[in-house]
This record gives structure tokens, C-alpha cells and sequence, in this order.
């Protein structure tokens, strides 16, 4: 009893055994080879569980993700024989795993890590030693690494690599290479500023003439305008008077003195030297309109 226990028991491992042997798993984030003897017999695998022939397959799985490495201390040399250290890191996932694994002699990271970057760091070289010190630091870093990224994206694709992204983080200089720099770009940009201040003085000056000049031509038409509004008002209160005037000459008096005695009579303070004879004390002696 006891020994055909332990044959089931051995059976169900066995069992175990070779169904782990026949089966692998891809998940989501990778890329699975069948390879057998160093020859790949199977790509292009989905995520999920797969069957392979025990102990004759192996899978190398990849990573289908974007993969960044820096690159820090790099140096390089300027067109005046300056030197630079500049940290960058690639972005950088295969494109191709069938590719990938024979071009990097059985799908070597390390390997293929190391070709990206030396393809990499001779487009920053040559990019590098076009321009000047003072150019390197003026300039745009996209424009730097623009200028390689497309021959570089191309040759890697033979490796089965799609290059992402290149990106230059900083670029230090020698102390003293930094300060001359730095003094001769201090240099150029106040240069700058004092023809961009001369010219923003000399465009505010042509604006303000202008707008005095505009101002000066509204407020003449204004008066202008005025002018004439006021004199055909004038006239026509005149005509309106006269008007008046005409159609009871009498009432047209009466109604100008009571005018006149409200302006100046009644307040305090007030002096007013007047012959009591006179034309203006006529209708307070008598408001009875004289008849002729």
C-alpha cells in the first residue's frame, strides 16, 4: 500500500515536471523566442500561456517597455579644442526581438546597450566639434541632438532597436572656460538689450508723436465742431428771440427784466448802484404794461 502511494506520488511530480517543462507564460510587458540549439523556431508570442517541446525550447523573453539609460561624464572635445562634459541619457525598445536577439549575439542587454551608445555618443562628438564653446552653450540642446538623431534611429533599426529619444541634461566646462563664457555672454546680451532698449525708445517716440498728432487733429475738429454747433445754437436762439420779440414786444420786456432782476437782486453781499430813474426799476414801479 505504502509503496504504490508513493508511485502515484512520484507520477503526479512527474506529471507537474513535464507540464512545467512544456508550458512558458508571456506577460504583457514582454517579448518571447522559442529557440532551439541557438536557432529560433518561434515568435511573436501574445501574452498568455504557451506550450513548448520540454527540455529541447528555450525562451528568451524581452522586454517590450521603453528603456532609458544615462550616460554621465561623457566628454567631448569643441571645434576650439575645448573640453566638455556633458550627461545625457537614450530612450530607447526593441522594435524587432527576432532582430534584436541575432544582431546582439543572443539577445545581450548589456551588449546591446553598449552599441546604442557608442552609435549615440559619436553623433554628440561630431555634433560637438562642428560648433564652438560658445555655440554649444547658446544654442538649443534639441538642435545638437537633432542633427544625428535620424542617422542614428536608422542604423539601429538594423539591430531591431527603435530609438525614442536623446536628450543632453547638462554640459559643465572647466572653471575658468566657464567664466570667460560666461563674461563674454554676459557681455553679448547686455549688447542686446541696449539695441532692443534703443529701438523700444524709438518705436515708443514714433507712438507717442503719432498719438499727439491724432490728438491734436481730434481736438481741433472737436473745437471745430463745437464752433459751429454753438454759432447755429446762437443763431437760432436769436432768431427764436426775435421771434419773440416781435410777436408782443411788451411781454418780451417785461419777461427779460424779471430775467434780469432774479440774476442780480436777492443776494447777500450784493451791491448794486442804480438811478432809481432808471430803465431798469421800470416794472417795479409800474408792472401795468404802458399802452401807446
Amino acid at each position: 500500500m505504502g509503496s504504490r502511494v508513493l508511485l502515484i506520488l512520484v507520477a503526479v511530480i512527474a506529471v507537474l515536471l513535464l507540464v512545467s517543462a512544456s508550458t512558458f507564460v508571456v506577460r504583457e510587458q514582454d517579448q518571447a523566442l522559442r529557440v532551439q540549439f541557438k536557432s529560433i523556431v518561434g515568435t511573436d508570442y501574445k501574452a498568455g500561456l504557451h506550450f513548448k517541446v520540454p527540455f529541447v525550447d528555450d525562451i528568451i523573453k524581452f522586454d517590450r517597455r521603453v528603456i532609458t539609460r544615462k550616460f554621465d561624464g561623457e566628454q567631448f572635445l569643441t571645434s576650439e579644442s575645448q573640453v566638455l562634459t556633458i550627461d545625457y541619457y537614450i530612450k530607447w525598445r526593441i522594435l524587432d526581438v527576432e532582430q534584436f536577439y541575432q544582431a546582439t549575439t543572443g539577445g545581450d542587454e548589456s551588449r546591446a546597450e553598449s552599441l546604442i551608445g557608442a552609435r549615440i555618443q559619436d553623433g554628440i562628438k561630431n555634433a560637438v566639434a562642428r560648433r564652438t564653446l560658445k555655440e554649444i552653450v547658446t544654442s538649443d540642446r534639441q538642435q545638437v541632438t537633432g542633427e544625428f538623431m535620424a542617422l542614428a534611429s536608422e542604423s539601429l533599426l538594423n539591430l531591431g532597436i527603435q530609438l525614442i529619444d536623446v536628450r543632453v541634461q547638462r554640459i559643465d566646462l572647466q572653471d575658468d572656460v566657464a567664466a570667460r563664457v560666461f563674461e563674454s555672454m554676459k557681455q553679448n546680451f547686455e549688447g542686446i538689450a541696449r539695441t532692443q532698449r534703443g529701438e523700444g525708445d524709438r518705436e515708443a517716440q514714433i507712438t507717442r508723436s503719432e498719438a499727439e498728432r491724432k490728438r491734436t487733429e481730434i481736438i481741433a475738429t472737436a473745437n471745430a465742431n463745437a464752433q459751429k454747433i454753438r454759432g447755429e445754437g446762437d443763431a437760432l436762439a436769436a432768431a427764436l428771440y426775435a421771434a419773440a420779440y416781435n410777436k408782443n414786444p411788451e411781454f418780451y420786456s417785461f419777461w427779460r427784466s424779471l430775467q434780469a432782476y432774479r440774476t442780480s437782486l436777492g443776494r447777500e453781499g450784493d451791491v448794486l448802484v442804480v438811478s432809481p430813474d432808471s430803465e431798469f426799476f421800470k416794472y417795479l414801479k409800474s408792472p401795468t404794461p404802458q399802452r401807446r
